[in-house]
């Protein structure tokens, strides 16, 4: 027995999403295990919900709607590896691991993947909740043994890089009046016609890095379609017979843009190397054979139609993977898919409405690699098809469905004129100082409970952008200070407004007379509740109290409102306004401590003298000394912006 054992083949599952089940324990459901050709065969990299089922079964997967989803929005270089199925009231374990694998096959056969890669099946027990795994390589067996990766960030991106491509596109669709159908095929020609130019042999790609912080950056790398042996349908399945000799590019690797210093940092999407891969379509030269020209007529009268699309594909590719193999196997599969599923999305609605769909990437928390999602842009951010659109989304990646993680704010930015380091479009100017709270002492409160602001904000105070507002401007930056709340946890893709801006707000809506623009007026709490709802479709709650020493009575409302909003509030009394970003409440004594930002500061943006001089810091309603932080002769208004229940 003892020679058996130590001669039986381990077979591990390596798992590197932290969060494997989606699905709740009172559904049944299946999800897709995503992988990747670049790493190890049964490496589970993320988790994909199966959202289009068969009405008769949660088990049963619409292959075709799923695939459609499914080749949009995974980039090229994952791939489904396995299925995962929960709720199955089938005791039968191994049998559902089976049917497991089956489902998997299927769907991979309709993404056109490889039919022989080895597949994992797992089911969740549906006594103990145990996840139980099995594997088809070669034979069906049990996994031996399942490993939680300690660093997935850096075991996917140390190995791998990201390729950015974008591609303009203007397909003409000319149709007949009395035929208006025509113009579906048109459209579907056009596309096709567009897939066979990108192998065209006389399309060339170039490739250069991304990575501006690189001093003596390798050249651009050209690559011709004349090189490459393209398989005809684009799939990972058929190797290339590179038999070039006239470029070296096919002896060159990913890792050529790359210093080797580099790794330690790429432990993350935003941070991982990138190459961008620039398209150079011939538009003239010598035909091969003679050909006569030819025109399609139309009969009747006919109508010209211009599909305006931009193509905007991520690939994730082995850093030792040949430049030849990622232009052929990912970035040339990866332009055709998005092509044809913008295509497709477009069919529906081709004459009613002019199509203006554009892909975005997204990083969700959670998730170790980017998704792309194609928006409408028709459709505004609050209209219920683009909020009902990026619903499907979050259910299906597992994401919470109170929070705007995939709106286009948040969108990853790959262009080379407008990359920072994280990944993202720079700020224009200085950079604000955000977080300005953290690290600020202890409160002086014992035995309290400490409740605090949720997400990030920027500290907007007086004579910030070389505005004079001192004396007069308070209530307008504690505004700036809210509104970069919202921003920056993508609520809102607006800038943060300015005076002026906030000022003409108020005139719109009629609150205001005209003269009231470029005054030096004071605003309260009602004013920014009505800037709020006008510029970002933000509800208030105001809580009203007669005096400064009638604060402390509302410490627990307080406290609940940062446990389950988590927004900035604003508070009003008198000529002054502040934003509160937490309390510090002993429900037992009746002691507590406000966290103030005081946006009367007037120096730079200097973090330790903020804190050192108490513009950031833990006010007690009356101190030590018997002094009063908020006046007892004063009425005050506390601004509580609600926190939007959507995607």
């Amino acid at each position: 027995m003892g020679d058996d054992d130590s001669n039986k083949k381990i077979t591990t599952i390596r798992i590197l999403c932290r969060k494997l089940v989606l699905i709740t324990k009172t559904e049944s459901g299946i999800q897709w295990l995503i992988g990747s050709p670049f790493l190890p065969t049964f490496t589970i990299v993320s988790t994909f919900r199966c959202i289009h089922t068969l009405p008769s079964d949660p088990l049963s997967p619409d292959f075709s709607k799923e695939s459609d989803d499914m080749r949009a929005l995974l980039p090229r270089g994952f791939e489904v590896i396995g299925a995962l199925i929960v709720g199955t009231s089938n005791s039968d374990v191994e049998g559902s691991a089976r049917d497991a694998i089956g489902a998997t096959g299927r769907m991979r056969k309709a993404l056109s993947l490889s039919e022989t890669r080895s597949l994992v099946g797992s089911v969740v027990d549906p006594s103990s909740g145990d996840i139980h795994f099995f594997v088809s390589n070669s034979v069906f067996e049990s996994a031996t043994s399942v490993v939680y990766e300690d660093q997935p960030q850096k075991y996917v991106w140390e190995r791998g890089c990201i390729l950015s491509c974008e591609l303009p596109i203007k397909l003409p669709v000319y149709y007949s009046l009395k035929d208006p159908k025509d113009a579906e095929d048109m459209l579907t020609r056009a596309t096709e016609a567009v897939a066979a130019k990108l192998r065209d042999a006389k399309t060339t790609y170039m490739l250069e890095t991304l990575d501006e912080s690189v001093t003596e950056a390798p050249p651009p790398v050209i690559i011709r379609n004349s090189e490459l042996d393209l398989p005809a349908d684009f799939t990972l399945k058929t190797p290339l017979d590179n038999t070039s000799q006239e470029s070296n590019a096919k002896s060159l690797s990913c890792s050529h843009f790359f210093l080797e210093d580099r790794n330690q940092k790429s432990c993350s999407a935003e941070s991982a190397d990138k190459i961008q891969v620039t398209i150079l379509l011939a538009t003239s030269g010598a035909s091969p054979k003679p050909t006569a020209p030819f025109a399609e007529y139309i009969p009747g009268e006919a109508k010209l139609l211009v599909v305006d699309y931009k193509l905007k594909v991520i690939c994730y590719a082995a850093k030792n993977l040949h430049l030849t193999d990622a232009v052929s196997k990912l970035i040339i599969p990866g332009l055709v898919d998005q092509l044809r599923s913008m295509k497709n999305m477009t069919l529906s609605n081709l004459l009613s409405q002019h199509p203006k769909l554009h892909p975005y990437h997204f990083n969700p928390p959670g998730f170790l690699h980017p998704i792309t999602a194609i928006y409408e842009s028709h459709y505004g951010e609050t209209e219920m098809k683009q909020v009902e659109i990026r619903r499907a989304l979050h259910l299906r990646l597992g994401l919470p469905l109170d929070r705007p993680l995939l709106r286009i704010a948040s969108a990853m930015n790959f262009s080379i004129a407008k990359e920072g380091a994280s990944g993202n479009v720079l700020r224009k100017g200085t950079p604000l100082l955000k977080d300005v709270h953290i690290g600020i002492p202890s409160s002086g409160v014992h035995g309290g409970i400490v409740s605090l602001v949720q997400g990030s904000y920027e500290y907007h105070h007086y004579l910030q952008d070389g505005f004079d507002d001192s004396g007069w401007g308070c209530a307008y930056r504690s505004l700036q200070t809210i509104v970069s709340w919202f921003k920056i946890q993508q609520y809102a893709s607006i800038d943060v407004p300015s005076h002026r801006e906030i000022q003409q707000s108020l005139v719109e809506i009629g609150d205001k007379d005209p003269s009231f623009i470029g005054s030096r007026e004071w605003i309260g709490a009602i004013e920014l509740s009505f800037v709020l709802d006008k510029l970002l479709g933000i509800s208030c709650k105001v809580i009203n109290v007669r005096s400064g020493d009638e604060l402390p009575e509302k410490c627990r409302e307080l406290a609940m409102h940062f446990e389950t909003q988590g927004t900035p509030i604003m508070i009003g009394g008198g000529v002054l306004a502040y934003t509160l970003l937490g309390v510090d409440y002993n429900e037992a004594s009746g002691d507590c401590a406000f966290l103030i930002l005081d946006p009367h500061y007037t120096g730079s943006d200097d973090l330790k003298k903020i804190v050192n001089g108490g513009w950031c810091g833990w006010k007690k309603a009356v101190d030590s000394k018997g002094k009063h932080f908020f006046l007892h002769n004063k009425f005050y208004n506390l601004l509580l912006p609600q926190r939007p229940n959507m995607v």
